[in-house]
């Protein structure tokens, strides 16, 4: 079975508190969140709305974020959209190893 990649995506003062850091990795497009309580979070920078957008622009409030664009909002933890809307968006996991922070891509990546 193959293992995630870990790749480095910079140094923990590379991504501000409350506010989307948008990275990419080959294909990825993926949005970056740092909350206030020492959290830690990506997802595909897409909403999973129709007409799409990226969640970079979104509002950071506790462990959720809010897109204005498109008026969902995003749990960080497993990207689901929180009711009365439905969707969900792809999260990756973040690794803090001192200054450095990496996100696991899947194999194929």
């Amino acid at each position: 079975m193959a293992k995630e990649q870990l790749v480095r995506i910079g140094s923990v003062d590379d991504f501000p508190m409350l506010l989307g850091k948008e990275v990419r990795i080959g294909d990825y497009d993926i949005a970056v969140f740092r909350t206030s309580d020492g959290g830690w979070y990506a997802l595909d920078n897409h909403t999973p709305h129709k007409k799409g957008g990226p969640l970079t622009e979104a509002i950071v409030s506790g462990h959720t974020i809010y897109c204005p664009l498109r008026d969902l909002h995003i749990r960080l933890v497993d990207g689901r959209v929180m009711g009365p809307d439905t969707g969900e968006v792809r999260t990756f996991r973040v690794i803090v190893d001192g200054d450095a922070v990496g996100i696991e891509l899947p194999p194929e990546a």
